[in-house]
Formats: C-alpha cells, structure tokens, sequence
C-alpha cells in the first residue's frame, strides 16, 4: 500500500521535500508516520543521498566569473572579444575577492556588475545542479564548500571564478 508520499527537489532551494501526491501535502521534514527503511523507498528517495557530505545529490552555486583570452569562449556579454591574459583575469577576480569578504550581498552585487557569464542576470545563481554537469574542476571545488562557503579562485576552460555554494 503506497503512503502516497515522495521525495522532490526543490527548484528554489536546490534540497530534497517531501510531497505527498493525495492531500498535495508538502514539508521540509520527513514524514513522522514513515519508517526510515519506508523513506529510503519512497519515489525520488536518491534526492537525499546529497548535501554536505559531498556524495551523490544536487546542489546549488552561484558564481563570479571573469574570462580571459584563452577561455573556450573569449567573449561575453560585456565584451565581444576578450584579450586579457589569464593572469590579468586572476587580478581582477582576486580584486573582487577582497571586496567581497564574507558577504553574499556584495557577492551578487559583483557578479551581476561583472561576471563574464550569462548568469549575471541572475546575480551568478547557476541554479541546482549534480555531479557531471559543470566542468570537473569547478564541480569538485563547490561540492566541497559547505553551504554559505566561498571558494578561493578556481580555473577552468571558461576562465576564473568565485563560488559561493548556496545550498
């Protein structure tokens, strides 16, 4: 007999609710009439081998970008064609770094203001995202941040970024 409940994935906040498909009930927590052997098989149960531990799952970062002349692809929205060296690049973002600090607010302030990527738009939210998705060293680096963590300054073939995990 189906409980009627299954595991989601929230697209605002890039972590794993509970839905209850019948009564379109829906909660952060886990359902207090499951058992854990019954969650572990409830539909979308695989949401919930993500998070902090850096295992399976999904997260969400937002990054700052800078691109540099030798990025995959040196334009942006800001420039069409880009001629800084990578070590210019790191110069401006370790720039940014520093106004940053610990504070979120400065960082999409900047990102929206700076970032070579389309999603200064979105204040450098990438949005959820798994294992495989983003180039292998960026990858790495956010699934190592804990949440509210900003990276130091990671290299890919896009160019230079900050990231700051969001969830």
């Amino acid at each position: 007999m189906s409980s009627g409940w299954e595991i989601r994935m929230s697209n605002s906040k890039g972590i794993p609710y509970y839905f209850n498909a019948s009564s379109k009930q829906s909660s952060w927590d886990a359902p207090s009439e499951l058992s854990e052997e019954q969650i572990k098989s409830l539909p979308g149960a695989q949401y919930l081998s993500g998070g902090s531990s850096g295992g399976a799952g999904t997260i969400t970062a937002s990054h700052l970008l800078v691109k540099h002349k030798d990025s995959r692809r040196p334009s942006s929205w800001k420039e069409a064609n880009i001629t800084r060296t990578k070590e210019e690049a790191m110069d401006i973002l370790r720039g940014y770094q520093a106004q940053v600090g610990n504070s979120r607010e400065k960082f999409e302030e900047l990102a929206s203001l700076h970032s070579d990527c389309s999603s200064h738009s979105q204040k450098g939210n990438l949005g959820p995202f798994s294992k495989g998705q983003m180039q292998k060293p960026f990858e790495e680096a956010a699934f190592a941040l804990q949440i509210g963590e900003f990276s130091d300054v990671i290299s890919t073939d896009s160019g230079v970024h900050i990231i700051l995990r969001t969830a």
